[in-house]
């Protein structure tokens, strides 16, 4: 029996509902945080005298930091709990995006978001494992309407960068703004979090390092590895396909197209948009058709949709097809959260921690590649790793679950 079929609708109390606002108000913050700063990309570089190879290396810091402080998140969360290490998580993550945003070179460029990388795989982690805590009180699946939130989030902070180039605000201002108010927001939400210490309720939603070594260690079939390295393409293929848009777009709308400085940012803001649509879908979708079926039309459309966008380049097309990578791409990298989180012959969180580790990988090589591409041909050919990153998802996806029988 799977996690979802053993889980019981049950009537949530009052401090459950409460907590359920709060974990969510974490997540908008995670993705309004860095929504804030992808927009001014373009500016940051013009500015620090970065070329395309030079910018993709320094904005690949982030997940390089995510990479190796991303295990280091399960220890903190069974030390400190999983509500304080996510707010404490958001706020340096916040002063991280800061720092970048008024670094005087591109080292130091690099080095804040290194930093503001480390801090945000660790909120990550700790926010999706305070909301699957929520989610056994609530006894019915939730966790992807906190993803959902996290793409509203990424929609008002792209708005709110939007915004403030618009007003012409200086990088220091607006970034500073941003971080003070969903500082505060975050420490308000740690207010009516769960109470108590996790270890409980949801100490196997991680996994420590030597945990994972031990997993390893005693021996898995070669068709559970092979399972594991296909559903970490997968995520990675998602990554991939999300990063084209976050580190990207603004960058392609204005210097390839150009676009008006104002109408950039769309671009980035369709395909979080479109994201948050297909995720408030994807629950739905996948019970009716199942993760296989969902990923593989998914994939599909993003893959047409900015292959099309692409050959044909214009500035509503070029929106257009970024909004059909976020609809596309919405429900990969859960689905293969959730699969992996299933696998035999692992102890429950072991796979989960092991993809949602790797799969940073995809938002770590991508930018440096497509800079190169975009230095050596032009970054309208770079983008191509976006719909071939979805073409991998499609052809991959007999790997998840199809759809269950009913009853």
């Amino acid at each position: 029996m799977t996690a979802i079929e053993s889980i019981r609708s049950v009537t949530p109390d009052r401090a459950s509902r409460r907590a359920r606002i709060a974990v969510s108000a974490l997540f908008l913050t995670n993705g309004a945080l860095f929504a804030n700063i992808l927009p001014r990309y373009p500016e940051i570089k013009a500015a620090l005298g970065l070329d395309n190879a030079g910018y993709g290396l320094a904005i690949a810091a982030f997940p390089a930091g995510a990479i190796a402080a991303g295990l280091l998140a399960a220890v903190l969360i069974r030390r400190f709990g999983s509500a304080r290490i996510a707010v404490i998580g958001t706020i340096a993550t916040g002063l991280g995006l800061l720092a970048a945003a008024v670094a005087p070179s591109g080292i130091l460029f690099a080095v804040a978001l290194l930093l503001g990388g480390a801090s945000d795989a660790i909120t990550d982690v700790a926010q999706n494992a305070h909301g699957l805590r929520v989610q056994r009180r609530y006894g019915r699946s939730i966790i992807n309407s906190f993803h959902a939130i996290w793409s509203i989030g990424a929609v008002l902070g792209g708005g709110m960068a939007a915004a403030a180039i618009a007003l012409q605000l200086p990088l220091g201002v607006h970034l500073g703004i941003s971080t003070a108010i969903f500082a505060a927001v975050a420490f308000t939400a740690l207010w009516f979090c769960l109470p108590g210490r996790d270890e409980d309720e949801d100490a196997e939603a991680t996994a420590e390092p030597a945990e994972i070594q031990t997993a390893v260690r005693r021996g898995l079939s070669p068709r559970i590895v092979m399972m594991l390295i296909a559903l970490t393409l997968i995520a990675m293929a998602g990554a991939i396909a999300e990063d084209a848009g976050n580190s990207w777009a603004t960058l392609y709308l204005a210097e390839s197209l150009d676009a008006p400085a104002v109408v950039a940012p769309l671009g980035f803001i369709a395909l979080v948009g479109a994201q948050f649509v297909g995720r408030m879908l994807g629950d739905g979708l996948t019970d009716r058709f199942g993760q296989r079926a969902v990923a593989r039309v998914g994939g599909l459309i993003a893959a047409v949709g900015m292959t099309l966008a692409l050959v044909f380049p214009s500035v509503p097309g070029t929106i257009a097809g970024f909004a059909a990578v976020g609809f596309g791409i919405a429900t990969l990298i859960p689905a293969a959260m959730h699969a992996a989180d299933e696998l035999p012959g692992l102890r429950r969180g072991a796979g989960l921690t092991i993809v949602s580790w790797l799969l940073r990988l995809g938002f770590l090589l991508s930018p440096p590649f497509v800079g190169f591409i975009a230095d050596t041909q032009s970054l309208q050919a770079g983008l191509i790793v976006a719909p071939a990153a979805a073409v991998v998802a499609v052809l991959l996806a007999g790997v998840l679950e199809k759809r269950r029988p009913r009853g």
